[in-house]
């Protein structure tokens, strides 16, 4: 039962816990996470129920079993962050080479985006500009007051 953990214990620790059910045992293999950020699959539990004769007989098969498939696990997944991070890298670096030969170009731009802007906004009227009172509407108040003054 030992040799078929070997090749998973170079990478983790096992906790192994046997449990008695009636005439039957429990025997679970929880290994450990070899480090932060591991998928979880790699951590999963297995779990055997049998006779002692039953999981003495059988218990190193399906650990042997467990083992191979967590390592093959483990190297797929790795496989698989090694594929989708070259892409990834690669269009960062492209992203980035774009930006540093496009930064001189952008100034100017922005200069004349900047200039033409401030033509718009000195022509274009306001809502809240503020206005001039005219003299007009003084008097004419004034007149209706006078008025109003003297029935």
């Amino acid at each position: 039962m030992f040799i078929e953990l070997m090749p998973l214990l170079k990478e983790r620790t096992l906790l192994i816990t046997v449990a008695r059910l009636d005439e039957k045992l429990k025997v679970n293999v929880i290994p450990t996470k070899a480090k932060e950020g591991e998928d979880p699959a790699l951590a999963t539990p297995p779990s055997y129920t049998g006779s002692p004769e039953e999981l003495d007989a059988e218990l190193g098969k399906h650990l042997a079993g467990y083992v191979d498939s967590q390592v093959q696990l483990g190297s797929t997944l790795a496989e698989a962050k090694a594929e989708m991070d070259a892409p990834a890298k690669a269009a960062r670096q492209k992203v980035k080479a774009t930006q540093q030969t496009s930064k001189p170009d952008q100034t100017a731009p922005e200069q004349e985006t900047a200039a033409s802007t401030a033509t718009v906004t000195e022509t274009t009227p306001s809502l809240f500009a503020p206005q001039q009172p005219s003299a007009e509407p003084a008097q004419a108040a004034n007149a209706e007051e006078g008025r109003s003054a003297t029935p």
